[in-house]
C-alpha cells in the first residue's frame, strides 16, 4: 500500500519545483509509473482475506480493482487536461494537477482503509478537491449552482451514516473492518435499528447514485472539466458500492426485507434514466444519465446481497469506470474542436475524423455491453442474481438493456454519422495524445476479456 501512497504524495512537491517546460510531461510520467507499480496489488489476488501494510492500511480483493483503476486513472486525468490548461498562469497549472494528485491520494486511502471511520473521512475530503476543480474550472456560469447540488446531496446522505457509524462503535466496541467481518450477525429488530440501517445506507445511495437522489450527477458532469468528469464516473460513484458492499455485511438480518423498495427504486431508475437519455441534446448529459443507469445496475446486484450479484457488481463498476471515462474523454475531444456539445451542432464527424469515429464505436459497443467485453459479464451476473430473487424483474432489467443499446446506438449516429453541418470548418486533426488517451481506457477493458478473474476473484 505504501509503496503507491507515498510515490503519489511525493508528486506534490515534484509539481511545484519541476520547470514549467517540463510540469505536463513530469506529471504524466511520475503518476504512470505508480499506476503500473498499483498494477502488483491485481497480483495479490489468489491470498484469502486481507494483505495489510500497517493497522489502518490494508488491501483485500474487494478493494484491489477499485485501487488499481482510481491509479490508472490519474495520468488519464493529466493526458485529457492538457490542452484546454495550458493556456491558463503556470501557477493555476500546478494547483489543477496537485488537486488531481489529492485527488487520488485520498481515494487509495479510502479504498485501502481497514477502519470504518477513516474510510468515512477520505470519502467525505474527495469532496473538497473534487468541488475546487467543478468550481474553478468548469466552462458555464452554472457550475457554482453544480457544486452547491453536488456538495449538499452528498452532505446530507453523509451526515446519518457519521451518527450510524457513532452508534455501530457504541454497540460493538470496534469499527475495524477485519473485526466486524466475522463479529456476530447483531440483534437488530426495533424501529430505531431500521433508521440505523437506512443511515448507514443512504450516503453510498447518494453517492452512487440511485434513481431518485441523482440529481446532482448530470449537473455536476456537464458543468466539471474533462478530468472532473472523468474522476466522478469513473471512481467517486465507486466509493458509493464500494462502501454498500462493506457495510453490508453488517446489516445482514435487516436487508432481506428492508432492502425492497431499494431494488425496485433501483431498476426503475434503470428504465427511467434510459428512457432520459433517449432524449438528451447535450453529449455530456447524455453520458451521465447513462452512468445512473449502469449503477442502478449495481446497486441492485449489491442489494440482492448474493455472492454472484457482488462479483457482477464489482465486475460492472469497473468497466463501466474505464468505458464511461472514455466517453467522457471522446465528448471532451468533439466539444474543443466544435466548441457545443450540443449533438445536433457537432454531427457528421465521422467524415472530419474517422479514426476517432473508431473509438466511439468501440466505446458505445462496450456502453451497450457487447459479448465477450466484462460490460456484459457484470449485468448477466446482476440479472441472472436478479432473476433468481424474483423472475419478475426479468422485464425490467430486460426492458433496461434495449434502452441503452438504443441510446448507445443513438449516441453514435447523431455524432457521428450524417451530413457534416457547414458551419464545422478548419478543425485541428486528431493529436496523437488523444490516441493514447483512449488507447490505455480501451485497451485495459478489452484485456480484461483474457483474465475477468482479476475482478471477481475474491468469490471464489
Amino acid at each position: 500500500m505504501l509503496k503507491v501512497l507515498i510515490p503519489t504524495i511525493m508528486m506534490f512537491p515534484t509539481i511545484w519545483l519541476t520547470s514549467p517546460k517540463w510540469l505536463w510531461t513530469t506529471a504524466t510520467t511520475h503518476s504512470l509509473l505508480i499506476a503500473f507499480v498499483s498494477l502488483a496489488w491485481l497480483g495479490w489476488m489468489s491470498e484469502a482475506g486481507w494483505t495489510s501494510s500497517n493497522t489502518y492500511l490494508a488491501t483485500d480483493p474487494l478493494s484491489a480493482p477499485l485501487l488499481v483503476l482510481s491509479c490508472w486513472l490519474l495520468p488519464l486525468m493529466i493526458l485529457a487536461s492538457q490542452n484546454h490548461i495550458t493556456p491558463e498562469p503556470i501557477s493555476r497549472q500546478r494547483s489543477y494537477i496537485m488537486l488531481l494528485t489529492s485527488l487520488q491520494t485520498f481515494l487509495v486511502m479510502a479504498f485501502g482503509a481497514t477502519e470504518i471511520i477513516l474510510f468515512y473521512v477520505m470519502f467525505e475530503t474527495t469532496l473538497i478537491p473534487t468541488l475546487i476543480i467543478i468550481t474553478r474550472w468548469g466552462n458555464q456560469a452554472e457550475r457554482l449552482n453544480a457544486g452547491t447540488y453536488f456538495l449538499f446531496y452528498t452532505l446530507a446522505g453523509s451526515l446519518p451514516l457519521l451518527v450510524a457509524l457513532l452508534l455501530l462503535q457504541q454497540s460493538t466496541g470496534t469499527l475495524s473492518m477485519l473485526v466486524l467481518q466475522y463479529s456476530q450477525p447483531m440483534e437488530l429488530n426495533s424501529w430505531g435499528h431500521m433508521i440505523w440501517w437506512a443511515g448507514c445506507l443512504v450516503a453510498f445511495l447518494v453517492k452512487m447514485p440511485l434513481y431518485g437522489v441523482h440529481l446532482w450527477l448530470p449537473k455536476a458532469h456537464v458543468e466539471a472539466p474533462v478530468a472532473g468528469s472523468m474522476v466522478l464516473a469513473a471512481v467517486l460513484l465507486k466509493l458509493g458500492g464500494y462502501g454498500m458492499m462493506r457495510m453490508m455485511i453488517m446489516l445482514d438480518p435487516l436487508s432481506k426485507e428492508l432492502a425492497y423498495p431499494f431494488i425496485i427504486l433501483a431498476l426503475w431508475g434503470i428504465i427511467m434514466t434510459g428512457s432520459i437519455c433517449l432524449r438528451q441534446t447535450d453529449l455530456k448529459s447524455l453520458i451521465a444519465y447513462s452512468s445512473v443507469s449502469h449503477m442502478g445496475l449495481v446497486a441492485a446486484g449489491i442489494l440482492v446481497q448474493t455472492p454472484w450479484g457482488f462479483s457482477g457488481a464489482i465486475v460492472l463498476m469497473v468497466a463501466h469506470g474505464l468505458v464511461s471515462s472514455a466517453l467522457f474523454c471522446l465528448a471532451n475531444t468533439a466539444y474543443e474542436r466544435t466548441h457545443s456539445r450540443t449533438m445536433v451542432l457537432a454531427r457528421g464527424l465521422q467524415m472530419v475524423f474517422p479514426l476517432a469515429a473508431v473509438w466511439w464505436f468501440i466505446a458505445n459497443l462496450a456502453n451497450l455491453a457487447l459479448p465477450p467485453l466484462p460490460n456484459l459479464m457484470g449485468e448477466l451476473m446482476i440479472i441472472t442474481t436478479l432473476f433468481a430473487w424474483s423472475p419478475w424483474t426479468i422485464l425490467i432489467t430486460g426492458l433496461g438493456t434495449l434502452i441503452t443499446a438504443s441510446y448507445s446506438l443513438y449516441m453514435f449516429l447523431m455524432s457521428q454519422r450524417g451530413p457534416t453541418p457547414h458551419h464545422i470548418m478548419g478543425l485541428q486533426p486528431f493529436h496523437t495524445r488523444e490516441h493514447l488517451l483512449l488507447t490505455m481506457h480501451l485497451v485495459p477493458v478489452i484485456l480484461l476479456v483474457t483474465k475477468p478473474e482479476l475482478m471477481w476473484g475474491w468469490c471464489n
